[in-house]
């Protein structure tokens, strides 16, 4: 009989297929090395933020992982997650149930004596499922590879908004430095006005260079506008990535005094195991995986127990009556008008797309790093192109100026002399917060010192 039994269960085992493989498609190759090669690095550490030197940044860091509602939700989402794992294991075991009926009854006994009976059967009930073929156990872990998928989704999370704040700090430093050289412009250009002014009253010159001295002043008081605006609107902006409400914030150190981090070492190989983001997709197509297996699972026979154990009480019986049953079944899908089938096929689409969606993921990160390695290294020969230009072209405004004011030179010779010092100022301030923004955007494309340690150490 057990080995009909037997013969059976594997007859049945071998009706649902062949396990779909994975698309070969959705494998991911690393290149061997980076596009953009900046010489030895060094390793991450999970504070990176510290290597900018500014104490300013480092507490609104701080402040931000500690009062962001993106980490909240996030953190939500955690506890979400283990108590779907948790439920995904409490199925594994057995389950026990009881009650304590009771009735109360009158009734008419043929000679016509009424009597009343009380009685109760207190009952005890328990069944276990044996989970032959594992869809229970693969069932359980699904739920366990999302619970890590999602505690891999909080710390994107946080080093997502880690590296927003410093890249808004720096965007915010940048615009006080756009503002500073808005500000000293038009003290300059007020004191070209006054000379033109003063040279059109007496007759030294035409009231046109008078007009161009005065338009110029104008436009340099609705940039100090425009600066100020932007500033205003970075500072809301860097509240809100904070969790707190728009505001003023505190400042550090200015935008050519903020420090340029190490480079952070790792071959693109060494990147699948050092992002969340990439720790995260393979999760989710480990649960898709076992998902499919518990599916595949629920096509095979399943065996259960069954059993209860209790007593009966009455005022009709002169003593408690025990009574038990135990019983075991052994049920199989027979037709169901392909249900089961359909249900397998869809989680292989699922598990499909989950392939795809980690090398897409994967394909994203070698981009992400590429780019801002390449943002270091261009950003930074363009700050030492625009810083000479800025003293070639300061050094032309203090000619152009002495020769204005000797009579030698038209006002158009040092008005086009302030208008290129004042281009390459604002383009020096603009490429030194994109050189430092993109050394924030490299430690996040590296995973920012993250490592799946980061999340054993947490689920243990």
């Amino acid at each position: 009989m057990r080995i009909t039994a037997l013969a059976l269960f594997l007859l049945l085992a071998g009706c649902i297929g062949p396990r779909p493989p994975a698309p070969v498609a959705a494998t991911i190759t690393p290149p061997p090395a980076w596009r953009t090669a900046l010489g030895p690095g060094t390793p991450i550490r999970a504070d990176w933020w510290q290597g900018f030197g500014d104490p300013v940044l480092t507490a609104l860091v701080a402040r931000a992982l500690a009062n962001s509602p993106d980490i909240g939700s996030a953190a939500a989402r955690v506890e979400e997650a283990r108590a779907q794992a948790r439920l995904a294991q409490a199925q594994r075991a057995p389950s026990l149930t009881g009650g304590v009926p009771l009735t109360d009854a009158r009734s008419v006994s043929a000679l016509g004596v009424g009597a009343t009976n009380i009685g109760s059967q207190p009952l005890l009930q328990a069944s276990y499922d044996f989970d032959l073929f594992g869809r229970l156990a693969r069932a359980e872990d699904a739920a366990r590879a999302s619970l890590l998928a999602t505690e891999a989704a909080e710390d994107t999370v946080r080093l997502a908004l880690a590296a927003g704040v410093a890249t808004s700090y720096v965007t915010l430093r940048a615009l006080d430095h756009r503002l500073r050289i808005a500000r000293e412009t038009l003290v300059a250009r007020a004191d070209a006005l006054r000379i033109a002014r003063r040279r059109a009253d007496t007759g030294y010159t035409s009231r046109l260079e008078l007009r161009q001295a005065e338009s110029e002043y104008r436009a340099t008081e609705q940039l100090v506008s425009a600066a100020q605006l932007a500033v205003t609107r970075q500072e809301n902006a860097l509240s809100q990535l904070i969790g707190d409400a728009p505001g003023p914030i505190a400042r550090g150190l200015p935008i050519d005094r903020i420090a340029q981090p190490p480079i952070p070492d790792g071959l693109p190989a060494d990147l699948l195991r050092r992002r969340p983001d990439l720790f995260q997709a393979e999760q989710t197509l480990v649960a898709a995986d076992r998902t499919l297996d518990s599916q595949r699972a629920a096509m095979l026979p399943s065996l259960g127990l069954t059993g209860s154990a209790g007593l009966v009480l009455s005022t009709a019986l002169d003593h408690p009556v025990g009574v038990f049953s135990l019983g075991a079944s052994i049920l199989s899908p027979i037709f169901d008008a392909g249900r089961l089938r359909a249900q397998v096929d869809a989680a292989t689409a699922r598990r499909d797309q989950a392939a795809f969606a980690y090398r897409r993921t994967a394909l994203v990160a070698f981009r992400e790093v590429n780019d801002s390695l390449a943002g270091v290294q261009r950003a930074g020969e363009q700050v030492v192109a625009l810083d000479r230009q800025r003293a070639a072209l300061a050094d032309a405004l203090r000619i152009a100026s002495n020769r204005y004011r000797a009579g030698y030179s038209s006002y158009l010779e040092q008005l086009d002399a302030q208008r290129g010092l004042l281009s390459a100022e604002l383009s020096l301030a603009q490429a030194q917060a994109d050189r430092l923004t993109a050394y924030a955007g490299l430690y996040q494309a590296m995973g920012g010192g993250w490592t799946p340690a980061d999340i054993a150490a947490t689920t243990r």
